[in-house]
């Protein structure tokens, strides 16, 4: 067993997060509504933009999974990619929201260009980040507070680049909605800098995997990969609850101005997000930790559903009159829906960091880089396939921005509680056969070659 982590390093863990995902969840929440709204490009042509540039990372993450399983340097395995990678992460921040007045032809190229390299350096800094947990400690409890750390840093990243996006394009822009994205990716991207620098100075690598870089196959590596059961529970999991996380982010902006017509909830609802994670930070390492990991995510998208169930319910109910404040009587489930459904993040990450252990016992290796790949290509893939899906639905809802139609409202209001009830569903019996809960270490002595 690995020693105890200090505080700094779990915190810097913590900001590895916040510094790769407050981008990530800028562009997830506002790239849509920027590149129709702002910009101008027809809503199926950017959901092609989505779902194209990130069925790509299938090919190029495990390509950085093995890269980081070869790297040997002075840094470490993991380090080496934060340090290199930070300031043309930030760059190509700027530049994805930063689309120039030409043709929509070119637009559409230049689009697809800037959100794709985006991508590719994340995947360039998020994989190793991912790989590096199962370097730092071997620890059950310390894998759950690193867990929780990150999502602190999930949940802070969100909350800037969701609900604080718009009150700050509007101040730095002075109405101009073009030049106040701009003034905020700057404002972000120096935040995602001083982050990134933490996670390198702070956070060390203690456990090696012992096998020369020489020895790694690519081929027969990946075969591994694919037959180790909790790589693959974790990878299905984790790519269904990131569908409906990047539809329901997408769609949230249009369900509050259009179906529900209260413009002024979409900073209301988007910060709930970001606090349901906050809180699930805290609360979850401890009721994983009791339950493990199968029980306790089973039992959290149950209630989950009951809850999206209960939003539903009060859909069209009349506002509540709360200190002379009419309120939506939905936003109270869909805050305690937002909290249980982060408990689930937790459980991801410290899923993700055990796949680790259990390749070690059937094949001897570790392979944390391109096990992480698997990981990281099911976040990103996930969030353009949701990103996607809302785009298609705006499409498929013949949605007009100036005139917003009776029947695309009702298309959108089904499409926003459906999705999400039958992808929740799903995330409930692939985590079913999560192999490693109870006393998964005599069962894994007894698959040891």
């Amino acid at each position: 067993m690995s020693d105890r982590l200090s505080l700094a390093e779990r915190a810097s863990y913590g900001f590895g997060d916040f510094g790769y995902s407050l981008a990530y969840n800028m562009a997830g929440a506002f790239l849509l509504y920027y590149y129709t709204t702002v910009v101008g490009l027809p809503a199926a042509a950017v959901g092609t933009i989505f779902l194209v540039a990130r069925l790509l990372d299938a090919v190029i993450d495990p390509l950085v999974g093995i890269a980081v399983d070869k790297t040997r340097s002075r840094w470490g395995r993991t380090r080496p990619y934060f340090l290199f990678t930070a300031v043309p992460y930030v760059a190509v921040f700027i530049a994805t929201f930063s689309v120039p007045h030409w043709s929509q032809g070119a637009q559409l190229v230049y689009a697809f260009l800037t959100f794709k390299a985006l991508g590719i350096i994340m995947s360039l800094g998020s994989i190793p980040y991912t790989a590096l947990m199962p370097m730092m400690t071997d620890n059950p409890a310390d894998r759950l507070r690193l867990g929780g750390w990150r999502s602190i840093g999930t949940s802070v990243g969100v909350i800037l680049g969701t609900a604080a996006t718009m009150p700050l394009v509007g101040a730095l822009g002075g109405g101009n909605e073009t030049r106040g994205f701009f003034a905020v990716t700057l404002l972000f991207g120096t935040s995602s800098l001083f982050a990134l620098a933490m996670l390198f100075r702070n956070c060390r690598e203690r456990i090696a995997d012992e096998a020369p870089a020489s020895a790694f196959r690519a081929l027969p590596a990946i075969g591994q990969m694919l037959r180790n059961r909790a790589w693959a529970v974790c990878f299905g999991f984790c790519l269904l609850y990131f569908i409906r996380f990047g539809a329901m982010l997408g769609l949230t902006i249009f369900y509050a101005k259009d179906v529900v017509q209260k413009p002024w909830l979409i900073p209301v609802m988007l910060p709930m997000v970001s606090g349901g994670l906050l809180l699930a930070a805290f609360i979850a390492p401890p009721i994983l930790a009791r339950t493990g990991i199968r029980k306790g995510c089973i039992g959290a998208v149950v209630l989950a559903l009951a809850l999206l169930a209960a939003m539903a319910g009060l859909d069209h109910a009349a506002d509540w009159q709360l200190g002379g404040i009419a309120v939506p009587p939905l936003l109270f489930p869909y805050f305690a829906f937002s909290i249980v459904t982060s408990i689930t993040i937790t459980g991801i990450f410290s899923m993700a960091a055990a796949t680790a252990d259990y390749h070690q016992v059937l094949f001897g290796v570790r392979h944390e880089g391109l096990l992480s790949s698997g990981i990281s290509t099911s976040t990103k893939v996930g969030m353009a396939l949701g990103s996607a899906l809302g785009a298609f639905v705006l499409a498929w809802a013949g949605y007009q921005p100036d005139a917003v139609s009776e029947t695309a409202r009702a298309d959108i209001r089904s499409a926003y509680f459906l999705v999400a009830g039958g992808l929740l569903a799903l995330q409930a019996a692939v985590v079913w056969f999560w192999p490693m809960d109870g006393a998964w270490r005599d069962r894994l002595g007894a698959l040891a070659p």
